[in-house]
């Protein structure tokens, strides 16, 4: 069989999180009382959101022609840091932030739309717009977000794709990738170039981006670290949801063997009932007969007394007519 529909899987990622396991469940129960345990199986497997996620998923769901535009966007960034083009990376990220503002926006009206969805002041929206962010810099993130099946938010602390592509130095009129940038003496100039920043300028600007470095690295060991925390966690969730899922369905079952149970003792019990009512009639249907047996032969046995006295009776007369003569 071919599996859960999209419009089925779609209406359950449209489903706030915390009904989403009794929607998940509900559809498994119908996938198998309908025959199909290949739906069941794949309904089975699927995941809960977060709240974050499940507004993403909304947004997709509900608005996919923005999402869209945000897949578009986010090709437009990769192309643009593949060919080092730094005016059209400035204009880009003017529309990116626009585009995140606008996005977030209409995921609190759709919200707003949910009966069910948390109140607006406990919207994880920093979270939405971070995975949005993250969609626009990761192509794996952008195409989960365009599926609307996303579990948790993400994140993208970086800048560009990963591999990154060769940094470049920007400047007002002219772009040089750093890399191939002729090395200067210190001291000479360039014609038509201001004279090369004092030493001691150039140390403080080094060792700045030296503590950035050293911070953004610090970054990355906590959120691999967190990350690694999150996925523990949430494996440990996935199990426990498994063993749930997989008692409930034993419950599940030990019910519908309990319920044909009680059927058939019911059946036996009305069967019972009915042949208790037939041997009843019968031991009163015996008791008459024997009754209407023992007239018969009383009647018969009179009858037969009366035949031999008869008998008798005419054998005396013949007797008695024998001798006169």
């Amino acid at each position: 069989m071919p599996g859960p529909s999209t419009e089925l899987v779609q209406q359950l990622y449209r489903t706030p999180p915390d009904r989403f396991v009794a929607a998940r469940d509900a559809a498994v129960a119908d996938a198998r009382r309908a025959g199909d345990p290949t739906t069941a199986r794949e309904l089975a497997r699927l995941r809960r959101p977060t709240v974050a996620a499940w507004l993403v998923n909304l947004l997709a769901i509900r608005r996919p022609e923005l999402v869209a535009d945000l897949v578009h966007l986010a090709d437009a960034l990769r192309a643009a840091q593949r060919e080092l083009r730094g005016s059209r990376l400035r204009e880009l990220s003017a529309q990116r932030r626009a585009v995140v503002g606008a996005l977030v926006a209409e995921v609190r009206k759709l919200a707003a739309a949910e009966p069910e969805a948390p109140p607006a002041g406990r919207l994880p929206l920093a979270e939405v717009e971070a995975t949005l962010n993250a969609a626009l810099s990761d192509a794996e993130v952008a195409e989960q977000v365009r599926a609307g099946r996303l579990l948790r938010s993400a994140s993208y602390a970086g800048f560009g794709e990963v591999p990154r592509p060769q940094l470049r130095l920007v400047t007002g009129d002219e772009e040089e990738p750093e890399a191939t940038r002729p090395t200067r003496r210190p001291g000479v100039q360039r014609e038509g170039r201001a004279a090369a920043p004092d030493r001691a300028g150039e140390r403080a600007a080094q060792a700045e981006r030296a503590a950035q470095r050293a911070a953004r690295a610090e970054r990355a060991r906590r959120r691999r670290a967190l990350d690694r925390e999150w996925d523990r966690a949430r494996a440990d969730q996935l199990r426990a949801e498994d063993e749930l899922t997989e008692a409930t369905g034993q419950e599940r079952d030990g019910v519908a063997v309990l319920d044909g149970i009680e059927t058939e003792l019911a059946e036996l019990e009305r069967r019972r009932a009915v042949a208790e009512q037939d041997l009843s009639r019968a031991k009163l249907a015996r008791r008459a007969a024997e009754r209407a047996v023992t007239v018969a032969r009383r009647r018969a046995g009179e009858i037969e007394a009366a035949v031999e006295a008869l008998a008798a009776e005419e054998g005396d007369a013949d007797a008695g007519g024998g001798a006169a003569d």
